[in-house]
């Protein structure tokens, strides 16, 4: 049921979400950006051993997400609703783990001490302080508001949020974090670690300011046969769930290619091209095309469909990665332009893709008769976790085999590997995410439209 006592939906709310996010990838997009980089140049770990760790981890989410996802469904309803206590409690300690993962007063240590050091904090960073507040976090969308205009603004404002972190990450980074030696661009490994202090910081802010701004209206009361719902009786569902198993596989590729651009961009411009000023300048750009994206992406996507939407500009995407493989510009201002391109593809799905979920999550419960809104968000979330992991591996091993070393970093065929990674592996994951969201995904405007009524008259409205 919905409070009727609260203050209706608005601009709040949306700030709020938009803050949760914000805070979320003061350390997510530190770490899927530049936690490579940072091992592999300033600790001295190969980054096949980096990308190694990272897939670990996120098979240690497949237990840790849908536990999480369990625990939201089944928590007490408190004043404040049940989703939002958990932001306020796990934001302290999915800071400080953060911190923790960049201290390169260690690089110093042996090899062995340093990958352990690693892989024990940052299984603590993602897959539990951080599942802890992303679960309930992404669950909320879903009980702020019931009306799908609603959790359309949400899915809007949040990716709004994720890109302001993203600009200050990926714009101010670079311009603090490197020296130029020899005429290289070098990682400052202290300076490093001082940047991830203050975006712990930072990300504590805004969690605390999603707490204060938003509001749980949609308060379901719990049955008997939700209490008695088990993980197996979720599991089954789930892969009989054609939406939910074909929105996993379009996240797991949508970020194998928005990560290895992200992570590839720490090698093509400093290394490729020797110019971390476009790297930054180039964060700013992607900035104008996600705004530009947020505009367009509601109306078009009210008007022919989310899915519809997500296929034509992700194809686009695609092309636009493929001629830059076979162009392979000298000027990095020409490599720039077209990669945001591709980054206003992307951000037309990524402004949408929340609210996909949310559309999943009414057609679970129309087919299994029960609204488990943090469960399904958990396997979404363990999903895009699979998707960082293929990303981090993947760039970790063919970094490795170009030959990529502290040593030959700039090396004429290593700088071409780098290149070649860059543009190949993203337009992959775009078109293969075109394929899956037309030939594969259930919920095109259509089915969404006629499920949104059907609820309707579910819940009596």
């Amino acid at each position: 049921m919905t409070a009727e006592n609260m203050k209706p939906f608005g601009i709040k709310d949306k700030l709020g979400y938009l803050f949760g996010d914000f805070g979320n990838d003061f350390t997510f997009i530190l770490s899927s950006s530049f936690l490579m980089k940072f091992y592999t140049d300033v600790m001295g770990v190969p980054g096949a051993v980096v990308g190694i760790i990272m897939m670990i981890a996120r098979f240690v989410d497949a237990f840790t997400d849908v536990t999480m996802g369990r625990i939201c469904d089944r928590s007490k309803m408190t004043p404040v609703g049940k989703f939002k206590p958990w932001i306020r409690r796990m934001c302290g300690p999915v800071a400080i783990a953060s911190f923790l993962m960049y201290q390169s007063a260690l690089a110093g240590m042996p090899l062995p001490f340093k990958v352990g050091y690693l892989f024990i904090t940052y299984i603590l960073w993602g897959s539990i302080f951080y599942t802890s507040i992303n679960i309930p976090y992404g669950s909320m969308a879903s009980a702020v508001s019931p009306e799908a205009s609603d959790r359309q603004s949400l899915s809007t404002f949040r990716t709004m949020g994720g890109t302001l972190a993203g600009m200050i990450v990926g714009a101010g980074v670079p311009m603090v974090a490197y020296d130029q030696v020899d005429g290289n661009a070098v990682m400052n490994g202290g300076r490093f670690t001082m940047i991830a202090g203050v975006f712990s910081v930072l990300a504590v802010v805004c969690y605390l300011l999603c707490y204060s701004l938003t509001t749980e209206r949609v308060r379901p009361e719990r049955t008997v046969e939700q209490e008695q719902f088990g993980v197996g009786e979720m599991l089954k569902n789930a892969v009989k769930n054609r939406a939910l198993i074909s929105i996993i596989a379009a996240s797991i590729v949508m970020l194998l290619a928005q990560l290895t651009m992200q992570s590839m961009a720490n090698y093509v411009y400093p290394n490729f091209y020797g110019n971390t000023t476009a790297q930054s300048a180039s964060t700013l750009i992607m900035m104008v095309a996600m705004i530009i994206a947020a505009v367009l992406a509601k109306p078009v996507a009210n008007k022919i469909g989310k899915a519809e939407l997500s296929v034509i500009a992700n194809l686009a995407a695609a092309v636009v990665c493929i001629i830059l493989f076979f162009l392979r510009p000298d000027n990095v201002w020409v490599y720039v332009g077209m990669i945001s391109l591709c980054w206003l593809g992307l951000g037309m799905f990524s402004m949408v893709s929340w609210a996909l979920i949310t559309d999943v999550i009414d057609y679970s419960e129309l087919k299994n008769g029960i609204r488990e809104d943090g469960s399904v968000y958990a396997l979404y979330s363990f999903a895009r976790k699979l998707g960082q992991a293929a990303s981090a591996g993947l760039s970790g091993l063919m970094l490795s085999a170009i030959g990529y070393t502290q040593e030959t970093a700039f090396d004429e065929g290593v700088v071409n590997g780098i290149f070649n990674i860059s543009t190949i592996v993203p337009a992959i994951g775009f078109a293969l995410l075109a394929a899956v969201l037309w030939f594969w995904y259930p919920l095109h405007k259509k089915e969404v439209d006629a499920n949104i009524e059907e609820l309707k008259k579910k819940h009596g409205k």
